[in-house]
């Protein structure tokens, strides 16, 4: 259930952190309301996998895959288009997390 938390708490961050450039600086109340509850609801969740998971592998799953995914939204929904370094730049964090993943000595409780 631990990665189940992680991708839902993941989720909601992507959706409140789009959320924020919707938002025009607080100025539109759906927007708004759509970031705070989904950062309330996505640091509740990973106040969850913390009980499980180490703070910096689940810090980097976190933010690996929140930034990919962001990007993403990004680029279909706001139309942005990330140049060669930025797509060189995400791609090294995913190697970062994936290499945590399969290579880290880590303990998980």
């Amino acid at each position: 259930m631990t990665f189940v938390y992680l991708i839902l708490a993941i989720v909601a961050e992507v959706i409140a952190t789009s959320a924020l450039k919707a938002s025009a600086g607080f100025t539109r109340p759906l927007p708004s309301l759509l970031v705070v509850g989904g950062y309330g609801v996505a640091f509740y969740l990973l106040s969850l996998v913390l009980r499980t998971l180490p703070v910096g592998i689940t810090y980097a799953i976190w933010a690996g895959l929140g930034i990919v995914l962001v990007t993403l939204v990004g680029i279909m929904v706001f139309g942005e288009k990330p140049d060669l370094p930025a797509v060189l730049g995400i791609s090294l964090i995913v190697a970062g997390v994936v290499t945590l993943q399969v290579f880290s000595k880590m303990n998980v409780h």
